[in-house]
This record gives C-alpha cells, sequence and structure tokens, in this order.
C-alpha cells in the first residue's frame, strides 16, 4: 500500500512532557519512602530537581537504608499518571481520517516509553514504532529513520522538539521536519543556535498548527 504522506512523531516534549513523568515518578517514589511523609518528600525532591541538585542522591544522604537501585526501577518501570500535550488527540484523528501513515521515534527504554504510551492511550493510533533500547540504536542515528521507508510514502514528516538530535537525520532523508517550540516546560533548552543542517524546516507553536502544513 502507497500511502500519501506518512507523519511520524517525537514522544517527549512533543506529544507529552516529560516533566510530568519525572514529576509522577517522584510522587511514586516518595509514597514507596514514607507514605505518611510523602507530600513532604515529594517537595523535597522538587526543590532538589530545580536546584540542579542529584534528587536520588540527595535522598540517600537522608534514606541510607534505601539501594538507589530501587528508586531508578521505580522511576524507569512506573505507569506514570501523565496526560497528552494539547492538540495531539486532534492531530492524531486528523491523520486518521486522511489514511496517513502514523509512526514514532523515540529514544528510552522499552518499559519506560511503553508505560507513557498505554497511560496516554495512543498505541492504537501508530502504525509503527521506533524505541531506541528495542531498535539497538538513538537519535539521529539514521537507520532509526530509514526503517520507515519499509513503507512507500509521497511524503515523510518528522515532529520533534530538540535540534540537537531529532532534524539532523531526516534532513539528510529528504523529510519535511517541524520543530515544536518550548513553552518553557521541556526538560532539555532547545538550541537553534546550530549548524543548518540540525534545524528543522518549521518551527511550530502548538501541535494543531501542524494540521496546516501536512493537509
Amino acid at each position: 500500500m502507497k500511502y500519501k504522506k506518512a507523519i511520524v512523531f517525537d514522544l517527549d516534549d512533543t506529544l507529552i512532557y516529560e516533566i510530568n513523568f519525572l514529576n509522577s515518578a517522584f510522587r511514586e517514589i516518595s509514597k514507596f519512602i514514607d507514605p505518611d511523609n510523602a507530600t513532604s518528600i515529594y517537595n523535597y525532591m522538587v526543590l532538589c530537581y530545580k536546584e540542579g541538585k542529584n534528587v536520588f542522591e540527595e535522598l540517600l544522604l537522608i534514606y541510607p537504608l534505601i539501594l538507589k537501585d530501587e528508586l531508578l526501577t521505580i522511576y524507569r518501570n512506573h505507569f506514570p499518571s501523565i496526560e497528552l500535550n494539547e492538540g495531539v488527540i486532534e492531530v492524531l484523528n486528523y491523520c486518521k481520517e486522511k489514511s496517513f501513515f502514523l509512526g514514532l521515534i523515540s529514544d528510552g527504554r522499552s518499559i519506560t516509553q511503553r508505560n507513557k504510551l498505554a497511560a496516554i492511550g495512543i498505541i492504537s493510533f501508530f502504525d509503527k514504532i521506533i524505541i531506541s533500547e528495542e531498535f539497538g540504536s538513538e537519535k539521529p542515528t539514521l537507520e532509526n529513520y530509514k526503517n520507515f521507508f519499509e513503507i512507500e510514502a509521497e511524503e515523510y514528516f518528522y515532529i520533534a522538539d530538540n535540534p540537537k538530535k531529532d532534524f539532523i537525520s531526516p534532513n539528510r532523508l529528504g523529510w519535511s521536519t517541524v520543530c515544536l517550540k518550548d513553552k518553557g516546560l521541556n526538560i532539555h533548552q532547545q538550541n537553534f543556535d546550530l549548524p543548518p543542517e540540525y534545524l528543522p524546516i518549521k518551527i511550530i507553536n502548538s501541535l494543531k498548527e501542524l494540521i496546516g502544513i501536512i493537509e
């Protein structure tokens, strides 16, 4: 089957805000450490994070009987309480109505990223999902994107947020690249002061603007 367009998304800080996953993990960890004082522990973790400290190391100073591996396991494996970013469902529904191919490329551990996708309930929208741990390489490895050439489409689009790694490979492959502008919530600071080959073709302020680009 030949598709008119293939629309491929990033996950973190594109379809969801990674900071919401972090806060969800902090809540689970605080309940694990001391359910009766979970709120104060959570607030302390958030404060340490905002101050740029190693949150887990700070916790271990206060709770030396807890193992760092226990904290990491909860962080990576918990089923998160997160929500979709504004406009995601409208865009995904539009793509399905137009019979576009939908894909996703995300760096991270399989269980972490799969739990995120399950929590926001959008797995069924996608025709192909590539997660770095499962695939064996991270962005900007060219193969992570070239794998989508297994299907045939007239145009390919990649929508993401991080110019340091997201756009250089799809640019080389002739895809249309679109960057969702940070509203001050992204985990990683956006840097557009990069060589031209790293930069997206278009920058949007909201995902709903994408419909006007891919229509």
